[in-house]
């Protein structure tokens, strides 16, 4: 005998059935609970019973009860419903919106310092996931129909139109080769900047202003720029080890150049203000799950790495 899949399913349909008109001891009950016509109802009870050759129920003009054979029957067969119902579940947990795109948008160094790692690793879980990625410097806070998250470092994220997870501070440090110093000199206190090469960051290639702290509250601003400025950080790394000029990064960025002495860091007693990582969405009601997953594999990939 060949069983089709319509076949399989029109049985697993009569088991539904058969199981709510047991618990609502009533046809019309259990065709109100299944949201079914009555008449369906009955022909799925008597096509059943047919089939079995075996007498489910006791109708009387008050109630439906089980015969011997029926309750037997709807002990045998409950379990197995509620364990399919429990692998479809998890079918669709698992596999429903789970497989798709993700349009991701993230700042150049950490997208080709970081993100290959981490896009790897969740691709190896998840491979079913597609990715199509942007790399910018722009700030892209409002995330809008073009992407489906927007990794950030920036300031603490006050964006009220777009929903947003903080995953973890980012470090900056002052840094600039051996070879710099010993042509240019030594850096004893933050006011020494004015009389060095800052090499800038900003989205237009222009200047930048450098916000420095230290304990006691004392602050101080200084303009970098006036010789050499990028908005790539990876091209500003690299012409702080050739020995171009003093650079603001990310410590992440500059952690080997800094564990070899190729960089040095220059007046750790001054800091910038903090920085975070942090990641965008739309303003969503509830994230697909596969952006769901991402992200956790996002903040476990940053939080568990060295570096950061």
């Amino acid at each position: 005998m060949i069983v089709t899949g319509t076949a399989v399913v029109g049985e697993i349909e009569e088991l539904r059935v058969f199981l709510a008109v047991a618990e609502e001891q009533s046809f019309v009950g259990a065709a109100r609970a299944l949201g079914l016509p009555p008449p369906s109802v009955t022909r799925s009870i008597a096509a059943l019973e047919d089939r079995l050759g075996l007498q489910l129920f006791i109708r009387t003009t008050r109630r439906v009860s089980l015969t011997p054979a029926g309750a037997d029957y709807a002990a045998e067969v409950d379990p197995l419903l509620q364990t399919l119902g429990r692998a479809t579940e998890t079918l669709r947990e698992r596999h429903g919106d789970t497989a798709g795109l993700i349009r991701l948008n993230s700042p150049l160094a950490f997208g080709t310092q970081s993100l290959p790692g981490i896009i790897a690793q969740f691709r190896i879980l998840h491979p079913q996931v597609n990715f199509s990625i942007v790399l910018s410097d722009s700030f892209v806070a409002s995330v809008d129909d073009s992407f489906d998250m927007a990794i950030r470092i920036s300031q603490a994220p006050r964006e009220v139109s777009s929903i947003w997870r903080k995953i973890c501070r980012i470090d900056r440090v002052l840094a600039a080769s051996p070879t710099y110093l010993n042509a240019n000199g030594q850096l004893r206190d933050a006011q020494d900047l004015a009389d060095h090469i800052c090499i800038a960051h900003d989205a237009q290639g222009r200047s930048e202003t450098w916000e420095l702290e230290r304990n006691g509250g004392e602050t101080y601003r200084h303009r970098a720029g006036g010789v050499l400025a990028a908005n790539n950080a990876g091209l500003m790394s690299e012409l702080a080890r050739t020995g171009q000029g003093i650079v603001l990064l990310p410590r992440f960025m500059i952690e080997a150049d800094l564990a070899s002495g190729r960089l040095i860091h220059l007046l750790p007693e001054w800091r910038p203000p903090q920085l975070w990582l942090t990641l965008y969405y739309p303003p969503l009601e509830r994230l697909p799950k596969r952006l769901h997953l991402f992200s956790e594999h996002v903040v476990n990939s940053v939080t568990s790495a060295e570096g950061f």
